[in-house]
């Protein structure tokens, strides 16, 4: 097998990639080929991995380059983990330029106007990719990381119906860490089923797997003193300043808890709303979730939000040590493992494309489902009988992703006006072709090429 990792010269992704590949079985042997567009980086990670792998004796053949052509060629696998330009710099813009200009959005990241330039200018980077990789690999899976999620598969699939091409995300591992303690029952005794857009997702199903006993109606109990004092990202930037250091990662496992918050509902003042309302628990917090929704601004937990963007930006910023763990932190891997094993085991969320997966949502829109795993590839899992309520939200932001999309491929500023005008966030029409151009010519290297 080879493996190729796009953006590998980033410590967290490459090396922790890394690690994930070194514990599988079925993997021994690959060939992988690191690829960034950072030399001087990318030669980091290669000689970390080099030095692992001998000091470990492992059967592995690493290699690593510039050159994005000459890396895919023969490639079965691709795993990428990219962003453009300075990430801060420009998801400041992305959230403050908008509020200047009048617009509620609690987020800049993935939804809202924000998640719109982000969409714009990674999603054109990301066509490249997978253009070279249909002409290269065409049979290569491909595995993307980066946000907006929703936006790139979408925009993918509709250029490139033939690609591969698989969004992954770990949000739905905060179920992982909620259930357990607030049922007292193990992990491996839940079957939780989530489904929706990426970051815009609800747990819609939960049964005991020993019984088959619905354990809904006892989250819906028990939700309200479980997250009144769960602790979130205040707490943890409250310890931040308080010691300078920050004991943080992003991996699928959230990892276990026995701290109190000193907030109540950190975090997550916008789950207590869908609770109350929808019956219905979100799998990741305010700043996610709250970015896809015109009234979220009215609820969110706005404190949790911005030492959130604070935390994010000290986790992603510090110095990380240049070390390879064998642990699994992402899906990827056992992803992997079970189609080349033929494992037919249920994944618990991937973004694929709408094939009658969701009602009521357009078959051309990437949706987040959980998967079968098996040696014909990734089957996502039709979601029967999703409250209505909930595919309305879904449905109010379809429309944002379709002109998106529609915006990245034909190249056209009329196309991103009109998405912003789709956009649930957006109350304000007058000034929406101003903020457009001061966006286009703040990050011209990334939107110039919207005529």
């Amino acid at each position: 097998m080879k493996i190729v990792l796009v953006g590998a010269g980033s410590i967290q992704f490459g090396l922790g990639t890394l690690g994930d590949i070194f514990t599988s079985k079925t993997l021994t042997g690959s060939e992988i080929t690191l690829l960034d567009i950072n030399a001087k980086a990318l030669d980091v990670v290669l000689q970390t991995t080099k030095d692992f792998i001998q000091s470990h004796g492992l059967r592995y053949t690493v290699t690593a380059t510039t050159d994005r052509r000459s890396a895919f060629v023969g490639a079965d696998f691709i795993i990428s983990s990219i962003e453009v330009g300075n990430r801060f710099q420009m998801w400041d813009e992305d959230w403050k330029i908008p509020l200047q200009y009048g617009v509620h959005q609690v987020y800049g990241e993935n939804g809202g106007p924000g998640g719109v330039f982000h969409s714009l200018r990674i999603g054109k980077v990301i066509l490249e990719i997978v253009k070279d990789a249909m002409e290269i690999c065409p049979d290569a899976w491909i595995f993307n990381y980066s946000n907006p999620m929703t936006a790139i598969c979408t925009t993918v699939k509709r250029k490139y119906p033939q690609a591969k091409f698989v969004g992954m995300c770990h949000e739905i591992g905060w179920l992982g860490r909620w259930l357990p303690r607030m049922l007292g029952m193990n992990h491996e005794d839940l079957h939780y089923r989530a489904a929706g857009l990426n970051h815009f997702s609800c747990m819609l199903s939960l049964t005991d797997r020993r019984s088959g006993r619905d354990l809904y109606p006892e989250v819906l109990a028990k939700a309200e003193s479980f997250f009144e004092q769960e602790p979130g990202y205040s707490d943890l930037y409250d310890a931040y300043r308080k010691t300078g250091s920050l004991d943080a990662s992003e991996k699928f496992q959230k990892g276990e808890t026995d701290q109190k918050s000193a907030y109540k509902w950190a975090d997550r003042k916008l789950i207590r709303f869908m609770l109350k309302n929808y019956h219905l628990l979100p799998i990741t917090t305010d700043s996610h979730f709250g970015e896809y929704l015109g009234w979220a601004w009215d609820v969110v937990d706005h404190r949790g939000i911005l030492d959130f963007y604070d935390v994010y930006k000290v986790m992603l910023s510090q110095e990380v040590p240049h070390e390879i763990h064998l642990e699994t932190s992402e899906r990827v891997i056992p992803i992997i493992d079970g189609m080349l094993t033929d494992a037919k085991y249920e994944e618990a969320a991937v973004n694929v494309l709408n094939t009658g997966l969701l009602d009521d949502l357009p078959s051309w829109l990437a949706v987040e489902v959980p998967a079968i795993i098996d040696k014909s590839g990734i089957r996502g899992i039709r979601m029967e009988s999703v409250p209505k309520g909930y595919l309305a939200l879904l449905r109010a932001y379809a429309g944002v992703y379709d002109m998106t999309a529609e915006a990245i491929i034909h190249e056209k500023k009329e196309y991103a006006i009109q998405a912003l005008l789709a956009n649930p966030v957006v109350h304000q029409a007058s000034n929406l072709e101003e903020m457009v151009d001061r966006m286009i010519s703040k990050q011209e290297r990334w939107l110039g090429y919207l005529k």
